[in-house]
């Protein structure tokens, strides 16, 4: 004879305990606070020409001619450079001349490092000095990249160094320009200002391509 009366199934408890996820939630806010904080923003330092009123507009860039290298950005990637006064007037060799030229090592850097030779000396001679500086110490690692920090711009803004103006013009990209301040570093040049692309630099150009440049 069966049983009246089923079996009753017990009831399953549906709660979820969220308590462990207060503490994965603290770890990761904690996480990301401090990822914050250590990821400073990588900037470049720009010298702008000067805006004070007591400097006049010829002045803004005058610069040893036998140092300066004037750097024209184009539309369509083309490149130019001259180097003294943009008529000449001096004794250098090919002052004011327009040349044409590419980007990247075999171009405008080439140009660069064959007109900084002693500052790139001195800053590969500094570098091998303080390759053997390295320390565990935070402190002493510090104070170490301090003292190169402060030796590598003396050397960038030394009187053998040459000063370049670097002037684009609209038909010139965002990337142009930072393709050319790249360079800057690379070849350790610390004394470089960004000027306005007037009508005697496209002047300049047209007529090195129509070739009635002299």
């Amino acid at each position: 004879m069966a049983k009246k009366g089923g079996s009753k199934q017990k009831k399953m408890n549906s709660r979820v305990d969220f308590t462990p996820m207060v503490d994965m939630i603290m770890l990761l806010v904690t996480f990301f606070m401090l990822c914050t904080t250590l990821l400073k923003p990588q900037t470049m330092e720009i010298s702008m020409p000067s805006d004070k009123e007591d400097i006049k507009d010829e002045n803004r860039n005058q610069v040893a001619a036998s140092k300066a290298v004037t750097i024209l950005i184009d539309e369509n990637n083309t490149l130019y450079y001259f180097k003294g006064k943009p008529d000449g007037g001096t004794d250098i060799p090919d002052e004011g001349k327009l040349f044409e030229t590419s980007y990247g090592k075999d171009g405008i850097r080439k140009v660069l490092l064959a007109s900084n030779p002693e500052a790139v000396k001195a800053v590969a001679k500094l570098k091998a000095e303080f390759a053997t500086k390295k320390t565990s110490n935070v402190q002493e690692e510090q104070k170490v990249k301090a003292e190169y920090k402060e030796r590598l711009n003396k050397i960038k803004s030394a009187d053998y160094t040459p000063s370049v103006i670097i002037k684009a013009s609209d038909g010139a990209t965002y990337d142009n320009l930072i393709q050319v301040l790249d360079e800057m570093q690379i070849c350790s040049i610390g004394r470089y200002v960004i000027d306005k692309f007037v009508d005697g630099d496209k002047a300049k150009i047209e007529a090195f391509k129509n070739g009635t440049a002299q």
